[in-house]
């Protein structure tokens, strides 16, 4: 039988093979028994990773890599497709990576998590790794992606961007604010831990009110 997730490591990457035939919510538990079983080994390394032998889709990728990072210290900061199984494949995409997280006209990514009231803020799009905690908030004056939860305050598109949006893993945002236009759940949400059935949502606007949707290819796609 065809084993369901493997995992070849290179010096800077991994590549994560995935088996064709299995429900997807069964390879994600497998990835996350796989890289639960490797936390000691891979560290807190960042690294690239490509997904190989299973074609997936945008939503599927965001739940690989959280199902990562709750399973261990890895630092995924980008896939790459690869079209052979060369260790420099990965040092150009991470170095790639990282010019584009340096380019104010391309967005920024941050590592870590927000909480104790810390806010970031930025000019540009930003992904963050990580979680934003209650009473924490993340600004930015373009689009905010967050892989992670947003239980805390998320304001996008505050230079009147049209079609600006936030998108996150777990939403269950304390207010968020697009433009000029504001969200504030009814009642008090309570973080709880990630499951795979949990999908990743977008906030966006439409017809002069914010609304929060299941994110899929086809919706993250009408924002490029």
């Amino acid at each position: 039988m065809k084993e369901a997730v493997i995992i070849k490591s290179f010096p800077n990457g991994i590549a994560l093979h995935l088996n064709t035939d299995l429900p997807f919510e069964k390879l994600l538990e497998e990835i996350g028994y796989k890289f639960s079983e490797a936390r000691n080994f891979f560290g807190s390394a960042s690294l690239a990773m490509s997904i190989e032998g299973r074609k997936v889709t945008d939503a599927e990728e965001i739940m690989i890599l959280e199902t990562i990072r709750e399973n261990s210290d890895l630092r995924i900061m980008c896939l790459v497709k690869r079209e052979e199984e060369a260790d420099q494949q990965y040092v150009k995409a991470l170095a790639q990576t990282e010019q584009r997280a340096a380019n104010e006209e391309n967005g920024q990514f941050y590592r870590g998590n927000l909480k104790n009231r810390d806010v970031l803020e930025t000019d540009n799009s930003i992904i963050m790794l990580g979680d934003v905690y209650p009473g924490s908030a993340i600004i930015s004056a373009k689009n905010i992606i967050i892989l992670g939860g947003l239980y805390g305050e998320a304001y996008a598109g505050g230079n009147g961007r049209e079609g600006a949006f936030v998108a996150a893993l777990e939403m269950k945002p304390e207010r968020i604010k697009i433009g000029d236009f504001k969200y504030k759940p009814n009642s008090k949400q309570t973080r709880k831990i990630l499951q795979p059935k949990v999908l990743p949502k977008i906030a966006y606007v439409k017809n002069d009110r914010i609304i929060l949707d299941t994110l899929t290819k086809d919706l993250l796609s009408t924002f490029r």
